[in-house]
């Protein structure tokens, strides 16, 4: 559970620090980029797609973030309570799950592998604990 906690905490760490430095997020495109920061989406003028963009990527790391923090305390210092409630261990399952799939559909290749590694061993820390 630990190094699940600790796979999914690390990708939300570095995702985060891309989001904010170097050029790793941003379009390969000069002219996609420059119409990133002029255009608004549809649902406001109160934000660019630039601006959308950079939120949805750090937001999306603080998710990730917040997952390995709460689950690695738990796996840690709480792991009783943590093996013995359906509800975290649901949550937990289901958030990955959501994670393979999105990763699956529409990320590339590093995040996608990590996180089905961090999900393999989140499922045999669960199987483990009720051997």
């Amino acid at each position: 559970m630990a190094a699940s906690a600790l796979i999914i905490l690390g990708l939300g760490l570095i995702h985060l620090f891309y989001t904010f430095s170097g050029t790793r997020l941003t379009p390969r495109s000069a002219a996609l980029l420059t119409s990133m920061m002029e255009i608004s989406p549809v649902l406001t003028k109160e934000t660019t797609m630039w601006k959308a963009w950079v939120g949805f990527n750090a937001s999306h790391s603080a998710g990730a973030i917040l997952f390995g923090l709460i689950y690695l305390y738990f796996a840690v210092s709480e792991s009783a309570l943590l093996f013995r409630s359906p509800y975290l261990l649901l949550v937990g399952l289901a958030m990955l799950a959501g994670l393979v799939v999105l990763g699956k559909l529409y990320w590339f290749s590093v995040p996608f592998i990590g996180i089905c590694i961090a999900t393999a061993c989140y499922v045999a820390s669960v199987i483990m604990s009720r051997l």
